[in-house]
């Protein structure tokens, strides 16, 4: 029961990230809430609260592309909800992007984002992303991608249209609209090296795939079995949300994904240590802070952070497009092989 908790806590916080919250817990009784054992203490008040609230995505691809460092989120995205203006706002943060581990240490450390999760779990990714963009991250949710393919196979696969070939482990999809099943769906949300766009058109991929499955999940011919779903999904899932929590999110959040945004942080590409970066401009970051405090009901704030300073020290690498040298101070002494990378 333990693990039927958390996986229903999971679900349900993957599926109130990207907008769809009602519905869910019509199927999902009280009693069975009740009678399972968890820690209690919340790590955030928010929801309890009713107030804008702010949730960090983390999609870890253990073993894809022939990796051993399994703890590194290759997929990372920041969600803020407003309950009160019925709005959510999504950024997609490139896995490769510049950024201090966030509780490493005395000493500051800088390395790839996605690293901050193998690092520190779950509570050192939050604060690394809070700090990049200048907000406090209220909660999380950990998801292994193969749970994607559980997922997509429950709903009777997903249509989506490439504009690009897709091909990954054995399986192609070439371009134009077709029906994945769920092995296909994840072959075709990880490719990364052959997409023109790279991690960014992974992205886009991961979110389409995401909304279609979302949006299938709201039949009523899938609700009904949705107890079946989240028994498959068992350890693929973690969170911190707790069970009062979730009784009181589809009271209180409902609507928040009437109105949706959905963007990319996108950076410019650098080599630091023998492997590539994405660095984040100080514009860029300022407007996506500026974006996700307004959805929280928060006045913009100026970011003062490792990156913008580093950024200020860095203002050839700027002001040349086509220059891949950005130095970090010594702030980053970090190598990247072909199994940590």
């Amino acid at each position: 029961m333990k693990i039927f908790k958390r996986v229903i806590i999971g679900l349900i916080s993957i599926l109130v990230v990207i907008g769809i919250v009602l519905g869910i817990y019509v199927y999902q009784s009280k009693k069975a809430l009740d009678s399972i054992d968890n820690n209690q203490n919340s790590v955030s008040k928010k929801i309890d609260e009713g107030k804008p609230i702010s949730v960090l995505l983390l999609g870890a691809d253990t073993g894809a592309d022939g990796r051993v460092d399994r703890g590194n989120s290759d997929t990372m995205m920041i969600v803020t909800l407003n309950p009160k203006t019925n709005s959510s706002v999504m950024y997609s943060i490139p896995r490769d992007t510049m950024a201090e581990m966030v509780g490493a240490g005395k000493k500051k450390d800088v390395q790839k984002i996605n690293a901050a999760y193998n690092i520190g779990k779950a509570k050192m990714a939050k604060n690394t992303v809070g700090e990049l963009l200048g907000i406090n991250v209220d909660y999380s949710v950990a998801i292994n991608m193969g749970a994607l393919e559980k997922t997509v196979n429950f709903v009777d696969g997903v249509t989506v249209t490439t504009p690009i070939k897709v091909s990954f482990g054995g399986v192609t999809i070439p371009k134009g609209t077709h029906h994945l099943n769920g092995k296909q769906a994840l072959s075709y949300v990880r490719m990364r090296y052959e997409d023109p766009r790279g991690d960014y058109g992974r992205q886009l991929r991961q979110q389409q795939v995401l909304k279609a499955v979302v949006k299938k999940l709201q039949q009523p011919k899938y609700l009904v079995k949705l107890p079946s779903l989240i028994t498959k999904l068992g350890p693929d899932i973690s969170t911190d949300l707790t069970d009062s929590q979730m009784e009181n999110f589809p009271v209180k959040y409902h609507n928040a994904g009437k109105h949706m945004t959905s963007l990319q942080l996108q950076g410019q590409s650098a080599w630091i240590n023998g492997s590539s970066y994405q660095i984040l401009s100080n514009s860029t970051l300022q407007r996506a802070s500026d974006k996700l405090r307004a959805n929280l009901d928060l006045k913009k704030k100026k970011l003062n952070n490792t990156e913008t300073q580093l950024n200020k020290l860095n203002a050839n690498f700027f002001n040349d497009p086509d220059s891949t040298d950005y130095n970090t101070n010594g702030l980053d002494t970090t190598y990247y092989t072909n199994n940590t990378y």
